[in-house]
């Protein structure tokens, strides 16, 4: 038990009790509108349809007097019964709860209706009362902030977390979005049509940077949420960097980006997207074991080009969902962020209260808000995922991962509106194919749920010691008459000159035949690294 987070917990009680803050405002009265919650109530009681209107607003917390609070849960409770809600009922409904006195009587509910003709200007009336309750509540919670922020056992960071919690709780509770009808909904649509029509581009959504795969998805869509999941060590981390890299460096649509690590640090993310982008072997930058011609290359193609890319890092460790919502609304306003990609959903926790919920609850928790982030800030998410050790166990030797993989939570495939698998055969130590040629590299990006559209498998090629996938077709090593079941392996071009560079050719590539002494170099592949 922790004894210092529960003495925080009791000071802040008692001085909760104590002292409100919240109405020593400069001896203000809170804001309120008593006149329009008499209104209100009265329409409630006089006109049948009138609570259809108000329920959709107001809570009964929104009411400022005592009275109109349980007069208001009298008419719910009614409503629930499926009885009808007027003088009388309203009347008994508050005798049976022994509150009737406490309102003021029959005489005080009566009086109510008296204060309204008829219920036309209801949703106006309930509007403005939502108003004072949330004026009220912002007064509230300013003044727990200010009365927290004096304690100096108070952790500034905590501080921040409750705040911005205490405000979304406000913005998710009673700010909520009105319905559309279908003709406005139906020009939107259209309009979004017509606009795809003439697009000379395919892709409507922001590129992935693949074509096999932009080809099903048409580039990620705006609301969605993309969920890539595999196994430890097979290539999570490097495929979403890749993913990123290349939604910012696009030449048509360059999209801003921001990649959300709670694992690796800023500086690695930073060394990998290098290494990506220069094709200098990763092993080597890490090391700083370059020749001269690599990091000229290094700055040439890499330094160079990724400097002005708009690609933002937060390596944050334990990152919360309230943390994440904020940071993410902050560079939506700021920087336009088109793209937001998180590495990996299982590192992040939830409320941060952690009481009465077990890991598979919050993650559930976790995975909700996720798309509701998307679709409030109308930008796609690529969540990364752990997927459960099943995989491995598989008595039918087929190592492809399936739905029920995800780990912790079925909630995740629920939520999301795509879930991607990266599935790669040398992996499982299945170093050959059906006709006994080798698979290096070779990845299988299996789309195992699609909202809005087909059910794919995607072949790439992973060069993790550049940490860059390629498009199967453009780096196929089969037909080389190169034989020997994988006894050849590629060196990338290292734009050096000579036989090692191949020739300066950016798209050359040397082939390296096994028993050579210079496959005594690095090959950078590191199974351990958490990919």
């Amino acid at each position: 038990m922790d004894l210092t987070n529960l003495n925080n917990k009791d000071r802040k009680q008692r001085r909760r009790s104590s002292v409100d803050l919240s109405t020593m405002v400069y001896g203000k009265v809170p804001p309120q509108a008593k006149d329009l919650e008499e209104a209100v109530l009265g329409a409630i009681m006089l006109e049948k349809n009138a609570f259809d209107v108000a329920v959709e607003i107001l809570k009964p917390e929104c009411f400022y007097v005592d009275a109109h609070q349980r007069i208001y849960r009298a008419m719910q409770s009614l409503q629930q019964k499926s009885q009808p809600i007027d003088i009388l009922t309203v009347v008994e409904e508050l005798r049976s709860k022994t509150e009737l006195e406490m309102v003021g009587g029959p005489y005080y509910v009566t009086r109510l209706t008296n204060a309204v003709v008829s219920s036309a200007n209801i949703e106006a009336h309930s509007k403005i009362i939502l108003q004072k309750f949330i004026q009220r509540e912002l007064i509230r919670i300013s003044g727990e902030i200010i009365g927290d922020a004096y304690e100096d056992s108070a952790d500034v960071f905590d501080l921040l977390d409750e705040a911005e919690a205490k405000l979304f709780e406000i913005t998710n509770n009673h700010m909520k979005k009105n319905y559309d009808s279908i003709d406005t909904v139906l020009v939107q649509t259209v309009q979004r049509i017509e606009d795809l029509r003439h697009k000379t581009e395919e892709i409507s959504g922001v590129p992935s940077g693949f074509p096999s795969l932009d080809k099903v998805t048409y580039g990620w869509q705006g609301s969605d949420l993309i969920i890539l999941a595999a196994r430890p060590a097979v290539g999570k981390t490097a495929f979403a960097l890749n993913l990123a890299r290349n939604a910012a460096l696009n030449s048509i649509r360059p999209t801003p980006v921001v990649f959300f690590s709670l694992e690796m640090s800023s500086p690695q993310l930073v060394t990998r997207i290098l290494s990506a982008e220069s094709e200098v072997w990763l092993e080597k930058i890490s090391r700083g074991k370059m020749e001269d011609y690599e990091m000229k290359q290094l700055y040439a193609k890499g330094i160079q080009k990724l400097a002005q890319a708009p690609i933002f890092i937060d390596d944050t460790a334990a990152l919360n969902v309230f943390e994440l919502r904020a940071k993410c609304r902050r560079l939506k306003t700021k920087h336009n962020i088109g793209l937001i990609v998180i590495d990996y959903l299982q590192l992040m926790s939830g409320a941060g209260n952690g009481k009465n919920t077990n890991r598979e609850q919050e993650i559930s928790t976790i995975s909700r808000n996720l798309k509701m982030l998307a679709k409030e800030l109308h930008v796609p998410i690529i969540a990364l995922s752990q997927l459960s050790r099943a995989v491995e166990t598989r008595k039918d030797g087929n190592k492809m991962p399936q739905l029920s993989d995800l780990r912790e939570s079925g909630a995740i495939e629920q939520d999301a509106d795509m879930v991607m698998f990266i599935y790669r055969p040398e992996y499982y130590d299945i170093t050959s194919n059906e006709m006994g040629e080798s698979n290096k590299g070779e990845t299988h990006v299996r789309i195992a749920k699609h909202r809005n559209g087909s059910l794919e498998t995607i072949k790439l090629r992973a060069q993790l010691h550049i940490q860059k996938f390629v498009e199967f077709e453009g780096d196929d090593f089969s037909g080389l008459g190169m034989g020997g079941g994988g006894s050849w392996k590629p060196v990338p071009d290292n734009g050096g000159g000579g036989a090692a560079s191949g020739g300066g050719d950016d798209g050359a590539k040397l082939y390296i035949q096994a028993g050579s002494k210079m496959n005594d170099m690095p090959y950078g592949e590191d199974d351990d690294a958490p990919f």
